[in-house]
């Protein structure tokens, strides 16, 4: 008998003083396509500060011709390109825009070079957050990396960060903000988080997850043996089920909610042309996914769900966001259940973790109980990291979240407008629930994988009010159509948040003033600890 073996195909020899360079793109060929030029503009700013340095870079694929971008836009694609890369060459992983990240996991994950993440401060496009999913995920599977950032590639920060990685393979930044969450004074917020997370462990709680995996976001997918030990267990669906469930929802129901919302002076931005503008049959959708969603989730007993949307729903119905949006507000329309006997979870926010992201739904469903248990309203919400800037002698960042909001976080229904999704996005289009959040302190957090257990960052900020201009400008800087909040960290400036945050979300609550979010923040702290989840506290807080 014969036999066939494979053979290794040869892997190139490392070069001194040469970094290879690739970027990991979108599924989605419209946003690569429109988001080439800032990523060219990116590598550029890179390529020549290293040149300054006496390097050279190797791009480690080219252009392809047929889409005009070079960006790695498969899984399968990502490990063809890594064969052409020496597997100690310093890599450096450029991204101007949003990125998949399992496009380049299986490279980054057996590559034995120095790493560098790098992407430009820059709203244009979501490169921010699609740099602090890439690191999210880099954290999660154990692989070491260092991180950069830059308006222009030019400023002192950054090359001397870049100087180190050139002549170290490592980059340090400050974390003097971290603080590990020590023994809590007992207290009655105290009392309140240890009795959750015992009321959790004893009686557990479901999450439903209409398919995981969402946009490459490796680092929003819990495994269930961390998930479990919290309490918390999955209900695995298809959004196959949830587009079927739409099918048998009335029009009648949705007209209802649809006149709900005009009623609570909701402005919708409609049009004719379906392709660019919005219109009532594509709200009409989305109000059936929210009625659809909530029918699931009472069929299987849910305590939080989370719709993946954008591979498969996308090409068949408009977005989830306005549907997501309302889920997470107490003050919605009201929806029966399927034989009209019921209203389901009567005058309370139900959890909804954006893009299935499994970090927002651990911790929307602590936030949901910790603030009922001390009476607070309790609707919130992640937001994408998405830029920010200085304004009167302060750093602002700008958080979005695409169009899914609650209706309270912007001061209620009349102070939102539902514009049309982007095309390039959402080419089915659907409604944001676009606005400006409202002044007031709020809790943040983020609950995320490393070290392969559960960890939790918690730390305060507070929403704050620009000038109409001002916010005119952030917005169509960004994404014009997506509500926008400006929030002031406490105690943690942008390089120490970028460097330290491990996800591209981060949480967000609203309390009626400062003492009562850090009363809120340290009902949670301890909610968390108790859940088992190792916490670490940010910035400046007073517990």
């Amino acid at each position: 008998m014969t036999y066939t073996l494979p053979t290794l195909s040869p892997r190139p020899a490392t070069t001194p003083k040469t970094a290879y360079l690739i970027s990991s793109g979108d599924l989605r060929e419209s946003a690569n396509i429109a988001g080439w030029p800032a990523q060219l503009e990116l590598e550029h700013g890179v390529t020549r500060a290293l040149e300054n340095l006496g390097w050279h870079v190797q791009r480690a694929n080219d252009v392809d011709p047929k889409t005009g971008h070079g960006f790695i836009s498969s899984q399968r694609m990502g490990l063809d390109v890594f064969k052409h890369i020496p597997v100690d060459a310093p890599l450096i992983v450029a991204e101007a825009v949003w990125q998949y990240s399992h496009h380049v996991l299986a490279g980054l994950r057996t590559h034995r070079g120095p790493i560098l993440t790098v992407a430009n401060f820059s709203g244009e496009w979501p490169g921010l957050v699609g740099l602090l999913g890439l690191n999210a995920s880099l954290t999660k599977m154990g692989t070491e990396y260092s991180t950069l950032w830059s308006v222009d590639f030019a400023d002192e920060w950054f090359l001397d960060g870049l100087r180190s990685w050139t002549q170290t393979g490592v980059i340090a930044h400050d974390d003097s903000h971290v603080h590990p969450q020590r023994d809590l004074p007992v207290s009655a917020e105290r009392a309140v988080g240890e009795a959750l997370a015992a009321n959790l462990a004893s009686e557990k709680a479901i999450i439903g997850v209409f398919d995981e995996g969402c946009m490459g976001m490796y680092n929003a997918i819990i495994d269930d043996e961390l998930l479990n030990k919290t309490g918390i267990y999955k209900e695995r669906l298809s959004q196959s089920a949830l587009y079927a469930e739409m099918l048998k929802v009335e029009d009648a129901d949705a007209d209802e909610a649809f006149a709900w919302l005009v009623d609570q002076g909701l402005h919708f931005r409609f049009g004719s042309d379906d392709a660019t503008q919005l219109t009532r049959e594509q709200v009409q959708w989305q109000l059936k996914m929210y009625i659809a969603a909530l029918r699931i989730a009472d069929d299987f007993g849910l305590d939080a769900v989370g719709i993946q949307y954008q591979q498969g729903l996308k090409d068949l119905v408009p977005a989830s966001d306005l549907a997501e949006g309302l889920l997470n507000s107490a003050d919605r329309p009201p929806v029966r259940s399927r034989d009209g006997a019921r209203v389901l979870h009567e005058g309370r926010a139900f959890p909804h973790f954006n893009e299935a992201d499994e970090g927002v739904a651990v911790d929307a469903l602590v936030t949901d109980r910790v603030w009922r248990a001390m009476g607070l309203l309790p609707d919130n919400t992640l937001h994408d990291v998405r830029w920010g800037e200085d304004f009167d002698g302060q750093f602002v960042w700008v958080y979005e979240i695409s169009g899914s909001v609650p209706g309270s976080h912007l001061g209620g229904w009349s102070n939102a407008e539902a514009w049309r999704q982007d095309p390039v996005f959402f080419p089915a289009g659907g409604a944001t629930i676009n606005g400006c959040s409202k002044p007031g302190e709020v809790v943040l957090s983020r609950v995320y994988i490393a070290e392969g257990i559960l960890q939790a960052d918690i730390f305060r900020g507070s929403v704050v009010e620009l000038p109409a201009e001002e916010t005119k400008r952030r917005k169509e800087a960004t994404n014009p159509e997506w509500p926008i909040a400006h929030v002031v960290l406490h105690g943690i400036s942008r390089n120490q948040f970028m460097a330290r945050h491990k996800a591209n979300h981060v949480q967000l609550a609203y309390a009626p003033d400062a003492a009562i979010a850090d009363k809120a923040l340290t009902a949670k702290a301890a909610m968390f600890a108790d859940m088992g989840i190792k916490v670490h506290v940010l910035g400046a807080v007073n517990l």
